[in-house]
């Protein structure tokens, strides 16, 4: 007997982008763990999703940028498909109350239409780190004079080299806010391979023999489209 074919859902009537925080002990959440956290949350906010197709289907949820296990952001965004029209506002409310203190929703707004992931350019990072600031700006100084900066990472297919100083687009030395020690402020281009804040800790150790301490705090400040003037935009305009 021809197994018969799953039954089609119909078509999202509204698309909304939501921009969330990742902070404190909640920075250690995995993607992973925060997809099955949002899953979760828009069921018990009985926000009415739309569904794929299929025979498992699934609610059709859009993750774009997400930053590494153990940072904290402030900037992480996804896009979900609704079977109603909804207002962005009380879907806001809806989707805090039902997600953990930690992993907080910042912004709700109607999706214009196109790819969030492609507005998604550059990211500016805090990296707060233990080393004292002579040593951390002399780092800093001989990466930025450096016309390459190889470095290796693990990766899904295997270990990779790929040049981490390309895809800075500026890196300077700040008092740290955080704890005893210095800050960074970096600024990252996205590309394929996407170069980490790690990567870039990695390479200032490399080309000046510091290491910058144990267990540094990664926060990601801003996320979206990177404008002439060299800032970082807000994507959901």
């Amino acid at each position: 007997m021809a197994r018969k074919d799953p039954p089609q859902q119909p078509p999202p009537v509204q698309r909304l982008r939501v921009r969330y925080a990742k902070r404190g002990r909640l920075r250690f959440t995995s993607h992973r763990d925060f997809s099955r956290a949002f899953e979760r949350a828009v069921f018990r906010a009985r926000i009415p999703m739309a569904y794929s197709s299929g025979f498992n289907p699934h609610p059709r949820i859009s993750y774009a940028g997400a930053a590494p296990t153990g940072s904290a952001s402030e900037a992480e965004y996804l896009e979900i498909a609704l079977a109603q029209v909804l207002v962005p506002a009380e879907v806001h409310t809806l989707l805090d109350e039902a997600l953990p203190p930690g992993l907080d929703v910042l912004d709700v707004v109607e999706s214009p239409g196109g790819s969030l992931a492609d507005r998604l350019e550059a990211s500016r990072w805090r990296i707060d780190v233990s080393t004292p600031p002579t040593a951390v700006t002399t780092a800093v100084s001989m990466f930025l004079t450096a016309d390459e900066v190889l470095v290796e990472r693990m990766t899904k297919k295997g270990l990779r080299e790929f040049d981490a100083r390309a895809a800075v687009l500026s890196l300077s030395v700040a008092a740290s806010q955080q704890r005893e020690g210095t800050a960074l402020e970096l600024v990252l281009r996205h590309g394929v391979p996407a170069v980490r804040p790690d990567d870039v800790l990695t390479a200032l150790t490399a080309v000046s023999g510091t290491a910058l301490g144990q267990a540094p705090l990664m926060t990601r400040l801003a996320q979206g489209p990177l404008e002439e003037s060299g800032e970082i935009g807000d994507p959901l305009v």
